[in-house]
């Protein structure tokens, strides 16, 4: 690992993230970049993708002038990464489509994603996945209340992006299998309410 670049991308994501929170916490949303970078490095990931992962998010949420700044700074292949992670890359000027527009789509581009966007995305939703299981196990089925699409939303589309990912020829086994495994648990807590 690279730790200059790896920390310069650190602090872009910091500064990209500043004074946001993960939904319905008081945790620092940074803490989700990190998990996800530390994922995809557990499972063998270059210092590419460790980037792309503390990154992902940064253009979503930070917005669409943090493209450039990632392209100058990490290079087109931590560029492309990060778009092929994004539901969403929108100009400033213009608003995300409707959240359910924006998931259909972004489903749709899992089979083309590539290898290592796959790794990265995969570590996204495992970890969005397990911190809404923790948050099911303790708050119940209110936890749904902070998501845009509710309880019927969020279930329907981690199952969706679960089988897409573990059905990409580039799955990476021990993250899709526990992505599904997550997944499955979350749907069946949900079903006893």
């Amino acid at each position: 690992m690279h730790a200059t670049r790896f920390s310069a991308a650190v602090q872009l994501a910091l500064e990209a993230h500043a004074g946001q929170v993960r939904k319905g916490t008081e945790t620092p949303y940074i803490s989700h970049p990190l998990a996800v970078a530390s994922l995809v490095m557990e499972d063998g990931g270059s210092d590419d993708e460790a980037i792309a992962a503390v990154l992902h998010d940064a253009v979503e949420d930070g917005g669409a002038e943090y493209m450039d700044r990632i392209l100058n700074a990490f290079g087109d292949h931590v560029a492309g990464m990060v778009v092929e992670c994004s539901d969403s890359v929108v100009p400033a000027a213009e608003e995300k489509p409707p959240w359910q527009q924006r998931k259909d789509g972004y489903l749709a581009t899992i089979p083309g994603k590539s290898a290592a966007a796959i790794r990265v995305t995969t570590a996204d939703k495992l970890h969005n996945s397990r911190a809404i299981l923790a948050d099911l196990r303790e708050e119940g089925p209110a936890v749904f209340e902070r998501f845009t699409a509710g309880r019927d939303g969020t279930l329907w589309y981690y199952g969706a992006v679960a089988e897409a990912l573990a059905s990409h020829p580039d799955a990476r086994p021990r993250l899709a299998d526990e992505l599904l495994r997550t997944v499955d648990v979350i749907h069946e807590l949900s079903s006893r309410d």
